[in-house]
């Protein structure tokens, strides 16, 4: 099992519209979908079955939103 933070930037207005696509998307592998203030607009923390499964998510499920921006992904390591 693989934890990992997802560091995204959206369009302006667009940070609502994120979480809540993201929750039904990917669903139980969502583990917290927060919006912030800061260089960031949403931190996601998500816990996937493997590598290929987070590259999938982040490619095919948040980077083809047309109001993502940018993403980052940071993987938990313990």
């Amino acid at each position: 099992m693989i934890e990992a933070y997802i560091l995204v930037n959206v369009k302006p207005g667009k940070e609502k519209d994120l979480v809540e696509n993201l929750t039904k998307e990917i669903g139980n592998s969502l583990i917290s979908a927060d919006i912030v203030y800061g260089e960031y607009d949403v931190i996601l923390k998500v816990r996937i079955e493997s590598f290929n499964e987070l590259r999938n998510t982040v490619v095919e499920k948040i980077r083809k939103l047309d109001y993502v921006e940018r993403t980052i992904t940071l993987i938990v390591a313990s």
